[in-house]
């Protein structure tokens, strides 16, 4: 059997969660139907990593797009797809890492492998039924002895009826054909119950009719990255765009911001005037003190002439005590005299 880490080496965009998910029952198909030579099993991985993208896709991605609406009755497609109800072909859609499509499919299928894919055709996407369904799918076509030859691109046409990602699933099969030429593990044995005879015509997948009638068979996994690119793309160039919408708006406004800030030195320049102003007044000011030093000078001058009158008064005060005392001395001295005469 095949390892994890083998399965990894050749996938290696297969997150490890998911290959010890899927592992065992890829290892169970590969012993089922004879697919455990390293050779077979180098083909095999190979066909199933193109056909998934690594196991990315394990059910049709459903729009619908133009081809899928054709999957619906009536219409040809329809008819050779065994989709006979409405709403038969979103119900019986590619699924599994071979992509089986159609109801005539999934009952054939199922009724090899003993599961009732018609009334629970989700299961067609489940790692056992999947796995058992590629398994089933390869060995009825004889592609495990073309990979015993090797014929890689004889397996390719038979899969995809032409060789459409041929580079790719080479590039799998060179990887996978180093990886496991140390050998496969050895490996239980698959269970009996997976076990089917293969038909005596070989099986279809549904692909042969989409490609004969619509005349391109689903995206591939190499498409869907290739559109997967084109969308990331498209939001890059989006996003670019933006950017540059809001630089040429920024880009539109630098002018009025610069002609703001070249209005700003006015105001600076008037800030800056009203300073000087301030400062010659100051200035003026200082200059002007000495005449109010001048001015402080002659208040002295101011003051005595109003100490003067006060002085004045004072030696008017002191004469008129004077006068009144030499009055009273006068009468004192005629009163004296008067007694005299009287005696």
């Amino acid at each position: 059997m095949i390892t994890e880490s083998q399965l990894r080496q050749i996938m290696p965009n297969l997150p490890g969660a998911k290959a010890q998910q899927l592992l065992p029952h890829l290892n169970e198909a590969i012993a089922a139907y004879g697919i455990g030579t390293a050779m077979r099993t180098a083909a095999f991985v190979a066909q199933l990593a193109h056909e998934s993208g690594e196991f990315r896709w394990m059910e049709e991605i459903w729009g619908p797009t133009a081809a899928q609406r054709r999957y619906e009755p009536p219409s040809d497609l329809a008819a050779r797809l065994g989709n006979r109800q409405a709403g038969d072909g979103k119900r019986f859609k590619g699924r599994g890492p071979i992509q089986i499509t159609g109801r005539f499919n999934y009952e054939k299928y199922g009724d090899l492998l003993g599961v009732d894919l018609v009334a629970q055709p989700e299961r067609a996407a489940t790692p056992e039924v999947a796995f058992a369904v590629a398994g089933l799918y390869w060995k009825s076509r004889g592609l495990n002895e073309l990979a015993d030859q090797p014929d890689f691109k004889e397996i390719t046409r038979r899969i995809n009826g032409g060789f459409n990602g041929l580079a790719d699933r080479q590039k799998y099969y060179e990887r996978a054909k180093a990886v496991l030429a140390t050998g496969l593990a050895a490996g239980p044995e698959a269970r009996a119950a997976t076990v089917a005879a293969a038909p005596v015509e070989p099986l279809e997948r549904g692909a042969e009719a989409i490609r004969e009638l619509v005349g391109e068979v689903r995206p591939t996994a190499r498409k869907k990255a290739a559109a997967k690119k084109k969308v990331t793309a498209k939001k890059k160039a989006v996003a670019k765009k933006r950017v540059t919408t809001k630089q040429k708006v920024a880009a539109r406004k630098r002018p009025a911001a610069r002609k703001a800030a070249a209005k700003k030195p006015t105001t600076k320049t008037a800030a800056g005037k009203q300073r000087v102003t301030k400062k010659a007044a100051a200035k003026k000011a200082v200059t002007e003190k000495p005449v109010a030093k001048k001015a402080v000078a002659k208040k002295p001058a101011a003051k005595k002439a109003a100490t003067t009158p006060r002085v004045t008064r004072k030696a008017v005060a002191k004469k008129a005590t004077a006068k009144k005392s030499m009055a009273k001395k006068t009468a004192a001295k005629q009163a004296v005299a008067k007694k005299a005469a009287a005696r």
